[in-house]
């Protein structure tokens, strides 16, 4: 390729870890991106919207499914770039329907997305990060250490594979669609990688993209109060909090992150959050942990905690993992403790519990990804690069 031909492959290394083969993901890119790099690669600025369609809406496997964009051009992506998914390391399929897939990433490191199909629409979870930055005692994935975060494309990917496996390429326009809506429950905490958890949502959001609309996109967060602001300013997507008690004392010692961002604070956010009316409010996400937090004092003590606050709640029965030391509350507790909270008015569902067989229900999401050293980092990234400039000069 001549030099003037070659794309600046520095500005899109943090697309995602380079292939196997040297070759740099397009996944990740935003439609500004990909005009760039067609008129950096001599083309015409429209063939980057082409190249965003066929990738985002389309669901293009190969640069040959691109039959509107010239042969030539198809040919020099090729040769630099790629629209390869992570690979499967494992899907599981549970009793109940629900999909758990384990998607092994370039660099080899690994995050699950699960997707539950109900009757009238179809939700699935994707993770943020590889690990935890938290330690929430209840939960499996915070058993596991934080390794890195996903990049957007990462991100998207997750996205993608379910597509792939739905077979809802081109993006479905009509009420035909079984994938309807994306959360961000899975690993890790979404706002300690918010700009990379930002990109790929505006991605999915654009309407000749995957095109989610927001109203069916939602934020999962423990508490990191600095970001929730800057959530709703940004995104504007649904917010819900991991809540998970109703005082300090109990929540720093399932939740360290409270001795951060106590309740008060994080209440305050809640309340002020950027959109939020009883049209559009925010969920607070409560497990139902025996003997910790089920009481009808708790359930008192939330319904004061939560006043003024535009808000809905989902009971979550605690779902059990290898080694916790939490049993989930009685049937009987947990509907005592509802009623208490719908008298009260609340809106306060008991959530069915899906995917336990498989380990795919809330806070059962662990892989056995670990994290490299920062000189283990450089030598993989210093050898992906040497093999793909080594590929260039040929």
């Amino acid at each position: 390729m001549p030099d003037t031909d070659r794309p600046d492959l520095t500005s899109l290394a943090a697309a995602g870890p380079i292939a196997a083969d040297g070759r740099l993901p397009l996944i990740g890119l935003d439609k500004a991106e990909m005009t760039a790099l067609a008129v950096d690669m001599g083309e015409k600025p429209y063939r980057g919207t082409q190249l965003f369609q066929w990738i985002y809406s389309k669901g293009a496997r190969t640069f040959e499914d691109m039959t509107d964009v010239s042969k030539e051009f198809r040919t020099r992506l090729a040769d630099t770039f790629t629209l390869e998914r992570p690979k499967i390391a494992q899907e599981q399929l549970s009793e109940d329907g629900t999909r758990k897939w384990l998607h092994a990433f370039a660099d080899g490191q690994k995050a699950e997305a699960v997707l539950i199909p109900e009757d009238d629409r179809g939700t699935l979870c994707i993770s943020s990060q590889v690990g935890c930055t938290l330690t929430c005692r209840f939960c499996h994935t915070g058993t596991q250490r934080l390794v890195r975060n996903l990049t957007p494309g990462e991100i998207l990917a997750q996205i993608m594979v379910a597509r792939d496996a739905l077979g809802e390429w081109p993006t479905p326009k009509d009420d035909s669609r079984r994938l309807t809506n994306i959360v961000l429950m899975g690993m890790g905490e979404p706002l300690y990688n918010f700009e990379s958890v930002k990109k790929a949502m505006q991605i999915v959001m654009t309407g000749d993209g995957i095109s989610v609309s927001r109203h069916r996109i939602t934020l999962s967060t423990s508490g990191v109060v600095p970001e929730i602001a800057r959530c709703g300013e940004e995104l504007r997507v649904n917010l819900a909090i991991s809540l998970h008690a109703a005082n300090d004392d109990v929540r720093s010692q399932i939740m360290p992150i409270n001795k951060k961002y106590p309740l008060k604070e994080l209440m305050e956010a809640c309340r002020t959050y950027p959109g939020v009316s009883n049209a559009r409010r925010i969920t607070f996400e409560y497990v139902m942990l025996k003997d910790i937090n089920d009481s009808e004092a708790d359930a008192r003590a939330l319904v004061a905690l939560v006043k003024d606050v535009h808000c809905k709640f989902n009971l979550i029965p605690f779902n059990p993992w290898p080694g916790t030391p939490y049993e989930c509350s009685d049937r009987k507790t947990i509907e005592r403790f509802q009623e208490v909270m719908t008298s009260a008015g609340l809106t306060c569902p008991i959530r069915t519990p899906r995917g336990r067989d498989i380990l795919a229900a809330c806070g059962q999401l662990k892989t056995d990804s670990e994290k490299l050293s920062a000189k283990e980092r450089r030598v993989q990234a210093e050898e992906a690069w040497a093999e793909k400039e080594a590929q260039l000069v040929l």
